[in-house]
């Protein structure tokens, strides 16, 4: 009888993690994630699995740890045994590594090091590891798009952490012959996305605006170029990099770019309100043109709940506050080697992923207000 992979995930609570999970149970995996303790829940993406009682201590576990605790790490590598880990516990948010770079460094830097040196000491040699790169290595870009072998520039605590990371991973690979991937993901989302990430922050105001709950929303850079994809897609990518013939670095991206106003616009246009803009740079204004609910088939369902959104009030604005000491303008992928080696390719266009986030918090929004 096959035995099944055993797969621990670090940052299992998290947006990817949550994904990861599902699409390895799917594969019948049996999965270990690692949970931070604390006195308040926070495992709400997980919950469903959590609460599944044909999956928890059967299939589905978890495990109170840190990355910065070595002993734990080490107890709990020895304990599981792991087929693969995928490493994608962070301090992932940008902005907040400029507020706090040593909490972001020992995290996102010095935790990657630990559970290598964990996979070392533990004598785990047929281990595949997983880390979860990101798009901010490129920083200032010096080149587009950007590629696997495109230089590294990163522009913030969170960057500089995660290209130490980087290195790390690539030196345990040739110092030790471990399998080790770099997975290098432009910027992805859904639904689950974090409330204080930039998509997610857009699509829950914009919500919560054409509900009546919510004024305005203050952005930062509208200006700034992302690559977005669709996350469950990547997560499928991070599994695929695994199951690749050897250790190597992946670039996973669309190939296409989108501002943070492209983003904002498509998104008030799915509620049916048309955005025009006055000012410049911190004095910019969004201002609605014109509503028609018409065009959103949950808002037609549920006109009563429509708040007072007229042609001339304003929705958006622009605050310093919002700005990176050092900005990253533009990031564009080039994902030809991950399609041509591991057949993976983003499926998910813009419009179709602003439509599903939108949707899911307009969603939420409403059944929020009907309890």
């Amino acid at each position: 009888m096959k035995k099944n992979k055993i797969a621990l995930i670090t940052g299992i609570t998290g947006q990817d993690g949550s994904y990861l999970t599902e699409i390895l149970l799917k594969k019948n995996y049996i999965v270990h994630g690692i949970i931070r303790r604390s006195s308040s829940f926070n495992t709400g993406r997980i919950d469903h699995l959590y609460n599944d009682r044909n999956l928890l201590n059967k299939k589905f576990f978890l495990h109170y740890g840190d990355i910065v605790d070595t002993s734990n790490l080490n107890r709990l590598l020895e304990k599981i045994q792991p087929d693969e880990i995928y490493n994608l516990a962070a301090q992932s948010h940008v902005l907040v590594s400029f507020q706090i770079p040593d909490y972001t460094a020992q995290v996102d830097a010095l935790g990657t090091l630990r559970i290598l040196d964990a996979i070392r000491e533990t004598g785990l040699h047929k281990t595949k590891f997983y880390q979860a790169s990101t798009s901010e290595l490129y920083g200032k870009v010096q080149e587009v798009p950007q590629t696997e072998k495109t230089s590294f520039y990163p522009r913030s605590p969170y960057g500089v952490a995660k290209l130490y990371a980087y290195w790390i991973i690539v030196n345990f690979r040739e110092a030790y012959n471990i399998f080790a991937s770099n997975g290098i993901l432009f910027n992805h989302e859904s639904p689950r996305r974090g409330e204080t990430f930039v998509t997610r922050k857009i699509t829950r105001a914009a919500a919560q605006i054409v509900l009546g709950k919510q004024e305005k929303i203050i952005l930062g850079n509208l200006d700034a170029k992302r690559d977005w994809g669709y996350a469950p897609e990547y997560c499928e990518g991070m599994w695929r990099i695994l199951q690749h013939k050897q250790g190597d670095d992946f670039v996973l991206a669309t190939g296409k770019t989108h501002t943070v106003r492209e983003f904002t616009e498509l998104t008030f246009k799915q509620l049916g309100i048309e955005l025009e803009w006055k000012g410049k740079a911190e004095k910019e204004k969004g201002i609605v043109k014109s509503f028609n609910p018409e065009m959103n088939n949950v808002l037609i369902s549920n006109k009563n709940l429509i708040g007072k959104i007229k042609k001339g009030i304003r929705v958006i604005e622009v605050s310093p506050v919002y700005y990176r000491p050092t900005e990253v303008d533009l990031l564009v992928g080039d994902a030809s080697k991950a399609q041509k080696l591991l057949g993976w390719k983003a499926k998910t266009k813009f419009k179709e992923l602003v439509g599903i986030m939108i949707d899911a918090d307009l969603r939420k929004q409403i059944k929020n207000t009907d309890n």
